[in-house]
This record gives structure tokens, C-alpha cells and sequence, in this order.
């Protein structure tokens, strides 16, 4: 089950790790070494257990992914150019969720190699209201609109850019990919759904069309929060 690339291909992705994880939104220290897996512990009554568990995403992704890199809070805004891309390139940051939430999680599956060949990221934001949560919703939907492109650098001083395509958003839902310029295919497949107090998303990042993979996934987490 597990998918392979070539060996050049592999050592390109390796190098592209912290692009891919900025794009996502996921912090940089956070990242584990190569092949090491963090168990995943899922708490009764906690947003936690409404995580779809490496297990069923590797099922429905068709690869196999280990836990990794959690938060319990959103990373702060992420530097880029041009500024007003703050919200696309940082989706699951402060950007977006700021300082209102009463709950979050942010939990990152990887592939068993820890390659970063193949990710998987799911937030889950809860507000004290739902009017909280569709102001959230608000932010990232707008901010999107407002970032066609972006530069980012990371902390080696490599630059990397990107490209965004948002689909039309519903009143609860809204998708879109970040594609990096000359990646060879390598891109973001991003999914946010509006769920009552909560706000949900679900990325995937892997060289290669992850659209229906982060819908289902999108779907499934959908499923689980309550509204």
C-alpha cells in the first residue's frame, strides 16, 4: 500500500519538507526525524477523539502514514510576500483562527519513510459561538480571494513560490491548492468546512492529484465534529 518514488524524486521531496509544511500551515520545528512516529492518543469527550485516526486515513488515502507533529493552539502568522497572502499560505495559523477559539488541534500524518513524500494535516477549531466560527470562516475565504501568488522563504534562506486556485466558496464550505512553480507537480489540496462553532480543515501535499482524496477526508472529519 505504501507508494514509492523514484530516488531522485525522493531526495527533491526531502529537500522540500519545510516548503510543503509552511504551505500548510504547520509549523516548522515541529516536524519529526525521519522514521520516527508519534503515537497518537485519543481522549474521550476531547476534539482530540474527533481526529480521523492514521489507521482510516491511510485506508481512505491508500498509503500508509504514521502519526506525527500535533499543536494544541494555531502558529503564529507566517512572514511572506506579498503580505495579503498570509491567509493562503498560513490557513491553520493565528491568520486565520486567531485568538477567539476555545479548542484546537492540529495533527499531521506522514509517510513511514518521513520523507514528507506524502502528508496529511487536519485542524479543527472550536469557537465559543457560531457567529466566532463563520467570522473565521470569513477570514479565510476572503484572504484566499486575495492571494493569486506567493514567495516564501524558509529559515535556510531558500525561496520557494507558489501558486493558488480557489474554488467558489459555499456559506460552509470552500477549496483550493497551493501548486509550487517548477515542482514537478507537487501541491497542497486544501479543504475547510464551517460546522456549527467549529472550523475544519483537511490538507494534503504529495507530487501528484490529492482533489478527491482531501474531499473524502474533508467528508469523514465532517462526520465525526458535532455541530
Amino acid at each position: 500500500m505504501k507508494r514509492l518514488l523514484p530516488a531522485g524524486r525522493r531526495g527533491w521531496v526531502a529537500l522540500g519538507v519545510v516548503a510543503c509544511l509552511a504551505v500548510a500551515g504547520i509549523g516548522w520545528a515541529l516536524w519529526p526525524s525521519k522514521e520516527k512516529a508519534i503515537p497518537l492518543r485519543l481522549v474521550t469527550g476531547t476534539i482530540q477523539a474527533d481526529l480521523l485516526t492514521p489507521d482510516s486515513v491511510s485506508k481512505l488515502a491508500r498509503t500508509t502514514l504514521v502519526s506525527g507533529p500535533r499543536s494544541n493552539q494555531p502558529h503564529a502568522p507566517i512572514t511572506v510576500s506579498p503580505s495579503d497572502c498570509a491567509v493562503a499560505v498560513g490557513p491553520s495559523t493565528e491568520s486565520v483562527y486567531g485568538h477567539a477559539w476555545s479548542a484546537f488541534v492540529s495533527a499531521t500524518y506522514q509517510d513511514t519513510g518521513g520523507t514528507g513524500a506524502y502528508t496529511v494535516n487536519q485542524v479543527i477549531g472550536v469557537f465559543p459561538d457560531r457567529e466566532k466560527a463563520g467570522a473565521a470562516f470569513k477570514t479565510l475565504t476572503s484572504g484566499l480571494t486575495r492571494c493569486p501568488s506567493s514567495t516564501r522563504t524558509d529559515q535556510a534562506g531558500r525561496t520557494s513560490k507558489w501558486d493558488y486556485t480557489a474554488d467558489p466558496a459555499s456559506q460552509v464550505a470552500v477549496a483550493w491548492t497551493a501548486t509550487q512553480r517548477g515542482g514537478g507537480g507537487w501541491a497542497c489540496y486544501h479543504q475547510a468546512r464551517l460546522k456549527g462553532m467549529s472550523l475544519l480543515q483537511v490538507t494534503i501535499c504529495e507530487a501528484g492529484d490529492g482533489q478527491l482524496v482531501t474531499s473524502k477526508l474533508a467528508d469523514a472529519l465532517s462526520g465525526k465534529v458535532s455541530g
